[in-house]
This record gives C-alpha cells, structure tokens and sequence, in this order.
C-alpha cells in the first residue's frame, strides 16, 4: 500500500515538472527573440556606419577582415558571426511562429541554442499549465510517472504475493 502511495506521489510530481515544459520553451522563445532583436540592432549599426562611408555591409566587413590591424579584423570576424547568427535565429523564430502548438516543443527539443536555453534556465519561472499543451504534457509526465512506478514495483508486490501465498 505504501509503495502505490509512492508510486502516485513520483508520478505527481513528474506530472508537475513536465507541465513545465511548455512554459520553458515559451521562455526560450522570448529570450530567442530578445537575442534577435539586439543582434539586428548591432547590424543595423555597423550597416549605418558602413552607408555613411558610402559602403555595404559585404564591402564594410571586407575592409574590417583585410586591416592589418587584429583589433580590427577581430571586430570584422565579430560583425560576419553576429550577422550569420542573428540569420541562423531569426530562422529558428520563424520556424516557432508557423509550427503548431505541440510541434513548437519538437521544433525546441530539434533546435535549441544551448547559451539562451542556459540563460533561459537560470532565469526559469515556473508557470500554471492552462493551455492545451501545458494540461496534455502534465497528464503523459503524469502517466509515465506512474506507469514507470508500478512497473518498479511490480516485482516487489509479486514477491510479497507469492510469500503470502505460501504461508
């Protein structure tokens, strides 16, 4: 009787964590578009330096990449991944914002940028699960948890059934 009460208890509490998947991925995605949002602002920034020079971006960064100077080419490197990146995440946005609710998680478990995940990690708030994806992975987080439970401790409940058994 204990071990069912454990078992319920385990999966309770796998239910509640997996609730907050959704939530995370939700925060993920905020974090996601705040990094976009700022790496487009240093675009458009070098972009502005570069027309005010009567330049592009391909011909600013050229000039950046071939100073002799390593200062210089460090900050051209920088610019060429801060704009690889920002193209690389407004991508994965994009692909949030056309999939459906479940595959929004698929599309993050797929996709993720571990630095905003940790970032997005460390700053987690837990949230109540009121929409559809939220209530669904509480229930199979849930349901794992309990079928996983009983599985574990269905050798023990058959030992003590077959000692009973016997006596």
């Amino acid at each position: 009787m204990i071990l069912r009460r454990i078992v319920f208890f385990l999966a309770l509490v796998l239910g509640v964590v997996a609730s907050q998947v959704p939530e995370f991925a939700q925060q993920y995605r905020q974090r996601l578009g705040g990094a976009v949002d700022e790496l487009n602002r240093i675009i458009r920034e070098f972009d502005a330096d570069a027309a005010r020079m009567q330049m592009d971006r391909d011909t600013g960064l050229g000039r950046l990449l071939a100073n002799p100077d390593i200062f210089v080419r460090q900050r051209g490197e920088q610019i060429r991944d801060d704009a690889a990146r920002a193209a690389r995440l407004e991508l994965q946005l994009q692909s949030y914002q056309e999939a459906g609710p479940f595959w929004r998680l698929a599309t993050f478990a797929r996709s993720y940028e571990p630095e905003i995940a940790r970032r997005a990690a460390q700053n987690f708030e837990p949230a109540v699960p009121v929409t559809t994806e939220g209530l669904v992975t509480t229930v199979i987080g849930f349901l794992v948890g309990w079928l996983g439970g009983r599985a574990a401790i269905a050798p023990i409940q058959r030992r003590r059934r077959i000692r009973t058994e016997r006596a």
